[in-house]
C-alpha cells in the first residue's frame, strides 16, 4: 500500500517501515501516526512477518511530534479529542518490533523508539524528552519508560532540564540495546530481525509478552504468568521439533506450528 509520510516493504519474514518526512525531521503528524499504525495492523496480520523494524532518516530517527499541529490546541479539545491517543499502536503488536534510531530521536521520537522491544542506535543518536522547553511535559509515555529504562534521577534531570543523552551513554544507562557505526545500522537491524524471524513464532511471542509483563506486574505475578506461557509451548510443533533436533544433533526445522 502507498503511504504519504511513511514507506512499508517486506523483505523476506521482516516489516520495514520507514518515517518519511526528511524536509521536518520526521516529525510526528497526526496523518503519520495513523499510517503507522495502519502499516503495523497489516505487518500484525501477514503470517510470513516475523518481526517489524522501524526506520528514520540520517539526520533524525524522528524530532519530536509536529508542534505545529499542537499549537491552537486548548485542554479542552486536547482532553476530549483523545490528542495522543492513537499513538500506542507499537505497543499492541505481538511480533517483535525493532527501532533503528539515527540522529534525533527526540519528544514523540524518543517516545516511539521507546515503545520499541529493541533500540539500535548509531554513535551520533540523541535520545531527550525535550518537552519542558515548550512548556509541557512528555505525553505519549515518556515520563513512564525513560523512568523505566534509566532510572528516577537520570530521567527526572533529562525531563526538567530538557538535555540530550548520547548514544553511548544511553547504552550505558540501559536505554539502547546497542550501538553501531552509522553504516551498519541497517544492516544490523536487519541481521538481529532476521535471526529472531526465524525462530519458533510461538516462543518469540510467548517471549516478548512474559518480558513486558515484568514491568507491569509483581514478582509473583510475573513468574506465574512465565509458567504458565513455558507450558503453554509443550502444545507446539515446534518444541517438539526443537528438542528432538537438540538431542538428535541437528538444526530444527521450525514450522511455525
Amino acid at each position: 500500500m502507498n503511504y504519504k509520510n511513511i514507506k512499508a516493504e517486506k523483505k523476506d519474514m521482516v516489516g520495514v517501515i520507514t518515517l518519511n518526512r526528511p524536509d521536518v525531521l520526521n516529525a510526528l503528524s497526526s496523518a503519520l501516526i495513523g499510517e503507522l499504525g495502519e502499516a503495523l495492523t497489516n505487518f500484525e496480520s501477514d503470517q510470513e512477518i516475523g518481526v517489524i523494524v522501524i526506520l528514520g532518516g540520517e539526520k533524525a530517527f524522528a524530532a519530536g511530534a509536529d508542534i505545529k499541529e499542537m499549537l491552537e490546541k486548548d485542554y479542552f479539545e486536547a482532553s476530549t479529542g483523545d490528542f495522543l491517543g492513537n499513538w500506542g499502536a507499537i505497543t499492541k503488536c505481538k511480533k517483535p518490533t525493532i527501532a533503528a534510531v539515527s540522529g534525533y530521536a527526540l519528544g514523540g521520537g524518543c517516545e516511539l523508539a521507546m515503545q520499541c522491544d529493541i533500540i539500535i542506535a548509531t554513535e551520533d543518536a540523541k535520545f531527550g524528552q525535550p518537552e519542558i522547553n515548550i512548556g509541557v511535559i512528555p505525553g505519549a509515555g515518556g515520563t513512564q519508560r525513560l523512568t523505566r529504562a534509566i532510572g528516577k534521577y537520570k530521567s527526572m534531570e533529562m525531563i526538567l532540564t530538557g538535555r540530550m543523552m548520547n548514544a553511548h551513554d544511553a547504552e550505558t544507562a540501559g536505554l539502547v540495546t546497542r550501538v553501531v557505526k552509522k553504516s551498519a545500522l541497517i544492516d544490523e537491524a536487519m541481521d538481529v530481525a532476521n535471526k529472531i524471524s526465524k525462530m519458533p513464532r510461538a516462543a518469540v511471542i510467548a517471549a516478548k509478552s512474559s518480558v513486558n509483563r515484568s514491568f507491569e506486574t509483581t514478582l509473583a505475578e510475573g513468574i506465574l504468568f512465565e509458567k504458565t506461557s513455558f507450558y503453554s509451548l509443550f502444545a507446539t510443533e515446534d518444541q517438539t521439533e526443537g528438542m528432538r533436533a537438540f538431542a538428535e544433533k541437528r538444526e530444527p526445522k521450525f514450522r511455525n506450528r
